[in-house]
């Protein structure tokens, strides 16, 4: 995959047309470890942790399914927050990187200490707006570490990380199931796994001087055009649609089965099938039309968001995950290629446009589970996102000019 399809949310640079500095002594393949960790903390940890905790913490303590949707949305809130801020602020990157990996693992390990469930949507909003940060900071750093190396699959294994932070986390949730420990130390150990991490990158993160963009031209403050609009929206789309499963893959498991050694390992499943497609996008799908395949994504996870909600049961279940997981990381590296295809230079406004429905698009998912048994509940949100998700594939492919 080209590598400017490795700033999905960075709306603060734009790589298409930047000269990054000197990375110092860093090789590329160490850059690669540590971006590869530090987006398994930032995505696996800092976002995407609560999925597979969601049911023990239901069962555990009673949380209600409306609480649940209110904690994702609190930390989908706060990496909202967190991608405007580092857009306006434009912090350094590796500076940003290491204090935002800090702070995920201090609030991971804080959720694991309380049970009050308004410190828990505050510690998810900050949670959220540290992943963002620590996201775009990585993404920026790794690309001047890696502008000059001659491996285009190195940015697939970059972002294969935050499918091996999911399966972590999903992994740390199985264990604390199987052996019917408290939802509280599985918050602990991914904590002191963020932790680890944090330590681990630091040095590296610190050894890279600041790139920047190069300025934007007075073009580049007019509009999107009906172009840079249609990918926003789609993207939005996008945003709303890969929500729902990944928010409540494990609780519909647990529905089904409630025997922690079998629900407890749809999220690992989500995990793995993200990171091997993502490395496996970067060596195959490199020379089709980014466009095309990001709408062949869009059908793939429209019919992994309607299978739970049309025929219940387990194998439903693994048919969304892989559908799901698979998908939703290829459709953003491909989204953020077409928006450099389309907007050139100014291709940091529309990312950051992007990045704003898509924010937009998740935080409205899981709002948009009405209170009731899991399996009612999202049934007409899961058939409304299926059919925008078709219908925004159908306007892609129409519209690809390329």
């Amino acid at each position: 995959m080209h590598a400017d399809t490795s700033t999905n949310t960075d709306t603060s640079t734009d790589t298409a047309g930047a000269r990054p500095a000197p990375a110092g002594a860093i090789s590329a393949y160490v850059a690669t470890l540590v971006a590869c960790l530090g987006l398994a903390s930032a995505m696996g940890i800092g976002r995407f942790a609560f999925t597979p905790l969601l049911p023990l913490m239901q069962h555990s303590f009673d949380l209600s399914l409306r609480q649940g949707a209110w904690l994702a949305s609190a930390n989908y809130i706060g990496y909202f927050l967190g991608a405007l801020g580092s857009y306006l602020f434009d912090p350094e990157p590796g500076r940003s990187a290491r204090l935002s990996l800090l702070a995920i693992a201090v609030l991971t390990i804080a959720t694991g200490l309380t049970h009050a469930f308004s410190l828990w949507v505050l510690l998810r909003l900050l949670t959220g707006v540290a992943s963002a940060y620590a996201l775009v900071g990585i993404s920026s750093w790794v690309l001047a570490v890696l502008a000059k190396s001659a491996s285009r699959a190195l940015y697939g294994w970059v972002f294969a990380g935050v499918g091996v932070g999911m399966l972590l986390a999903g992994l740390v949730g199985l264990a604390a199931g199987v052996w019917r420990q408290s939802p509280d130390r599985a918050w602990l150990a991914l904590g002191a796994c963020a932790l680890a991490v944090c330590a681990y990158a630091w040095r590296p993160l610190g050894a890279s001087p600041r790139t920047r963009a190069p300025a934007r031209t007075q073009g580049g403050k007019g509009g999107l055009g009906l172009q840079g609009w249609l990918l926003a929206i789609c993207y939005g789309v996008f945003g709303f649609g890969y929500i729902i499963p990944a928010t409540f893959l494990p609780a519909f498991a647990r529905q089904l089965i409630d025997d922690p050694a079998v629900f407890g390992w749809i999220w690992p499943l989500f995990g793995l099938v993200s990171a091997v497609f993502a490395v496996i996008c970067a060596r195959l799908f490199g020379h089709l039309r980014p466009r095309l395949v990001w709408a062949c994504g869009h059908v793939v996870i429209a019919a992994g968001v309607l299978a739970p909600a049309l025929v219940p049961g387990l194998d439903a279940v693994v048919f969304s995950t892989i559908c799901v997981g698979g998908t939703f990381m290829i459709v953003v590296m491909v989204g953020t290629r077409e928006a450099h295809r389309v907007a050139g230079a100014h291709s940091a406004r529309l990312i950051a446009a992007m990045t704003t429905t898509f924010a937009i698009g998740q935080l409205l998912g899981p709002l948009a589970i009405p209170a009731g048994p899991l399996s009612s509940a999202v049934f007409y949100p899961s058939v409304g996102a299926a059919c925008l998700m078709l219908l925004t594939a159908i306007v892609l492919l129409r519209r690809d000019g390329s």
